[in-house]
């Protein structure tokens, strides 16, 4: 079959596609429409804004350096949402017999049909138009649009088929699910960016736009820009790197299409070798304690490496435990105190101990038979978390100190830091029992349907009386700094704050162990709900 005759086929496919997925459901619909209103929305708004840029000093530097975000955007978006576009698994037409070249040019077609596509359009358009000036630029901006368009479609598509055996296996859910962690970090970049143009200006995105102006698709809107300012030779420089990425990009595509659609797929089966160091893999095990506590310990920390949700949860909570007080030091707005926020992010991870493990809860359930054994069970998974958090807000607290350079403080705030460490463990364990709530393992949901007011009472409320119970040691803090000799007494703070926490988990493990004893019935119907 031809070009000509499978490309039409794969646009209407597509449409069909898009059709037949909103008849699923309302919700679904509603979702679809209302979210590709608010994309248009944004998406002219960005336009005018782009277009009231025209004549502006740094123009330039602004729009090479959104092509450039979006760009990324696009090489991303298969990684983090292979579910949104089911065209992006080549693997479905493997029965099919199209040769990889034609198969490229009609998927690539196909692929310039949806809301993410048109988004890119009115972002390049105005682009074109902020920089343009002249009859000859806007000759070149219509080249350099067409170019831009499809150097981002056949990137995300490059990207897919790459990682086409990836994304279809558990690990790659496992990565669709860290998207929240990008989102989260990305918000924290993108505020700090900000806070730093309102202070400096536009003219802090000159330097890294001098170099991004050389990196497809930002290339073809620097073409633009150069044909506006007479230098031709610079502008065809640049249209021939956006044209050779195309090229390349397209050439890697097929290459991978080609071997998906010859190759077996050997994604889910480990090879031997592997599958017997993995038995005889007891490395953890082997610097762990013995008897249960080591057994719960090791248990917890493959949670934390292999379950998708808690993974996510975790590597969350350590980037923003990290990029808060990191950032604010960096722009020289921040305090040493701004370090608990560390302890506090990863304090969270002992509320909801037993929603996490979901269904296979009962099997814990049944080697519970006393308050002891709920004992050793809590401390044990409270030694787990320890393990992690412990190094963590220290090298946080060091790092930020480091940064501001006002070592005098460094023991009061590790010893605030494990002082809110100890509380939230111990409110932590107490919640646990008494206000557990299931975790689904499908979808982006962390809460089951009807236990939301549980998750809110669970985790803020042990929040507040964590809050509470540090009162003790973050009254001692303002006493000593604002006594006249407080400076000479701060060290103690440090013993202090970390025999508090210590005294505060011991006393919340012991008083959630009969709780969870005598809960068990509870506590499973809770966790194992949806």
């Amino acid at each position: 079959m031809s070009t000509e005759a499978i490309t039409p086929v794969f646009v209407r496919l597509k449409l069909s596609l898009l059709r037949n997925g909103l008849r699923q459901s309302g919700g679904r619909k509603a979702a679809y429409i209302t979210s590709a209103v608010f994309a248009l929305l944004f998406a002219a708004l960005q336009l005018i804004g782009l277009i009231a840029l025209r004549g502006h000093a740094h123009a330039e530097s602004v729009v090479v350096l959104a092509v450039a975000v979006l760009g990324l955007g696009w090489a991303v978006m298969p990684l983090f949402f292979p579910s949104g576009d089911e065209t992006l698994d080549p693997t479905r037409l493997v029965m099919l017999p199209l040769r990889p070249r034609p198969l490229v040019r009609a998927l690539l077609t196909a692929s310039l049909v949806g809301i993410g596509p048109l988004f890119t359009l009115c972002l390049l358009v105005g682009s074109v138009i902020a920089v343009a000036r002249g009859g000859a630029a806007f000759v070149v901006g219509g080249v350099a649009v067409a170019l831009a368009l499809l150097v981002c479609v056949a990137l995300a598509r490059a990207v897919a088929a790459a990682n086409v055996r990836l994304l279809t296996s558990r690990k790659g859910r496992d990565l669709a699910v860290l998207s929240g962690l990008v989102i989260a970090v990305g918000a924290q970049i993108v505020n700090f960016g900000a806070q730093r143009l309102g202070q400096s200006g536009l003219g802090e995105l000159d330097p890294p736009a001098h170099v991004l102006q050389w990196v497809p698709p930002a290339s073809a809107v620097g073409a633009v820009h150069a044909v506006s300012e007479g230098s031709y030779g610079l502008a065809a420089a640049q249209l021939a790197l956006t044209a050779g990425a195309l090229v390349a990009l397209l050439a890697l595509w097929s290459r991978h299409l080609t071997r998906l659609m010859t190759s077996p797929d050997g994604s889910t089966l480990p090879s031997a070798e592997a599958a017997a160091k993995e038995r005889a893999s007891t490395g953890l095990a082997r610097l762990l304690p013995a008897g249960r506590t080591g057994t719960v310990m090791e248990r917890s920390l493959r949670y934390v490496w292999r379950d998708p949700k808690t993974k996510t949860a975790w590597v969350t909570s350590l980037a923003i435990g990290l990029i808060v007080p990191v950032f604010n030091a960096w722009q020289g707005t921040g305090s040493v105190y701004f370090a608990c926020f560390a302890a506090g992010m990863l304090g969270i991870q002992m509320y909801n101990q037993f929603g996490q493990d979901t269904s296979a809860f009962w099997m814990v359930a049944m080697t519970i038979s006393s308050s002891r054994d709920a004992y050793v069970e809590l401390r044990a998974r409270a030694y787990a978390l320890l393990l992690i958090t412990l190094p963590y807000a220290t090298l946080v607290t060091v790092l930020t100190t480091a940064m501001l350079g006002d070592w005098r403080r460094l023991p009061e705030a590790l010893g605030l830091s494990f002082a809110l460490l100890g509380a939230m463990l111990a409110t932590g364990a107490w919640t646990s029992a008494r206000f557990p709530y299931s975790i689904p393992q499908e979808g982006y949901k962390n809460v089951a349907p009807g236990q939301t007011g549980l998750a809110w009472i669970s985790i803020f409320g042990g929040m507040m009386s964590a809050a509470l119970l540090c009162a003790p040691v973050i009254a001692l803090t303002i006493w000593l700094n604002v006594s006249a000799d407080g400076d000479d007494w701060a060290w103690l703070l440090l013993p202090v704050g970390t025999a508090y926490g210590a005294a505060l988990t011991a006393a919340g493990l012991k008083l959630a162990a009969p709780r969870t004893a005598r809960r068990l019935p509870e506590i499973l119907a809770a966790v194992s709900k949806g």
